[in-house]
């Protein structure tokens, strides 16, 4: 028994000593301690899994607002989801409302796509492209990256679910990689962290930097110049719904050796209001014009207010 015990302490003193290596301060569960016993890769083939089921839930549906800073100045939208796509309406530039003439100029943009079956066809075509290129990036990062154990930090309003534990991971790129298109190639040229909830083991953020250039087909469709950042962040929206909260990118480089590319924005989303699983795009933009008039008679301009839709 005597032995016994001291070998249950040597084991416990040897986990202290890794944990506190690890940067590991905040209170685990046992399973959450559990969880930093495997490998970190595949952590993230069990993150990326989760993720890869949550794209194919279509059912649960918000709407939002976003606050998007550019080089030109700051703009101020909603959005809701709706069965075929995104309704969005910009509602302000610089945080201040639209003009009567804009605010029916956006309006007439929406309804125009929303009556005509042609140009809602080719948005929700744009819209699984998009959609795809994500999700093959998203599958190759279990493999695209090595990665290690770098702490634990805490969950904070916008980024992962409220009081969970988010464990660090840092990466590197996999020498032994090959990327299967362009798609992925920017992969090999990008290091950084991720943060993962442990909890409900989703992608809390994920934060690269571009360390060299990265050329897309021998660089005849373009590069991407060394020093590129970008950050998305998701958290729970609620119900175990997770959501983007922030997208922030600062990229250059050149398409097809001729156009300059040149990104830097940062889009903070925020207010979801849960609306009815069944929501038709027609749907969506009657209510984001219900909005749009509240919006117009009220002083505070773009301050959040309750839904009146309910859910199904």
């Amino acid at each position: 028994m005597h032995r016994g015990r001291q070998n249950r302490r040597r084991i416990f003193v040897r986990v202290s000593a890794l944990l506190s290596l690890l940067g590991l301060s905040a209170a685990l569960s046992a399973q959450e301690s559990k969880t930093l016993n495997i490998p970190p890769a595949e952590l993230m083939r069990i993150v990326v899994g989760n993720e890869l089921a949550a794209a194919k839930d279509t059912g649960p549906k918000f709407m939002f607002r976003s606050r998007k800073t550019t080089q030109k100045g700051v703009e101020n939208r909603i959005y809701i989801e709706a069965n075929e796509g995104v309704a969005a309406l910009t509602v302000g530039e610089s945080d201040q409302p639209l003009t009567p003439k804009q605010q029916q100029a956006e309006m007439d943009q929406l309804t125009r796509v929303a009556n005509s079956p042609d140009k809602l066809h080719r948005r929700q075509e744009r819209g699984k492209q998009e959609t795809e290129h994500t999700l093959r990036t998203l599958r190759a990062l279990p493999d695209a990256f090595c990665y290690e154990y770098a702490g634990i930090e805490s969950s904070q309003d916008g980024l992962g679910k409220e009081g969970d534990p988010l464990v660090r991971l840092n990466f590197r790129p996999n020498p032994s990689y090959s990327p299967p298109s362009t798609v992925e190639e920017a992969l090999g040229g990008m290091q950084g962290y991720v943060l993962v909830d442990l909890k409900a083991k989703r992608l809390a953020r994920i934060d690269g930097t571009l360390f060299k250039e990265v050329n897309f087909g021998w660089g005849i469709f373009g590069h991407l110049d060394k020093g590129g950042t970008f950050r998305v962040q998701q958290a729970d929206e609620g119900d175990g719904h997770w959501g983007v909260t922030q997208m922030t990118l600062k990229l250059t480089g050149k398409i097809l050796m001729l156009k300059s590319l040149n990104l830097s924005s940062d889009e903070v989303f925020d207010d979801f209001q849960r609306m009815p699983d069944n929501l038709p795009f027609a749907r969506a933009v009657s209510l984001l014009q219900s909005e749009q008039e509240r919006l117009a008679q009220n002083t505070r301009g773009l301050q959040p207010s309750p839904v009146t839709e309910t859910r199904q």
